[in-house]
């Protein structure tokens, strides 16, 4: 579970900075305010699938354990 739990603390900082790198092009002029935020809802959809396939990795890993 440490292992998870740090895969899922990579991939929020991943998002922070790919939601900050969005907001930044957005400030400089360089994509709209709603490219911006469909950029945003299209990262924190790929974040919530890659948490929720760590955790199903957890789950299966806990169950392997718990049959031994």
């Amino acid at each position: 579970s440490k292992y998870a739990e740090e895969g899922k603390i990579a991939l929020r900082n991943i998002r922070r900075d790919a939601i900050e790198k969005a907001k930044k092009l957005e400030k400089e002029g360089e994509v709209s305010e709603d490219q911006s935020r469909d950029q945003q809802d299209n990262i924190q959809k790929l974040t919530d699938k890659f948490i929720a396939e760590v955790e199903k990795h957890l789950a299966e890993k806990e169950a392997d354990i718990l049959k031994v």
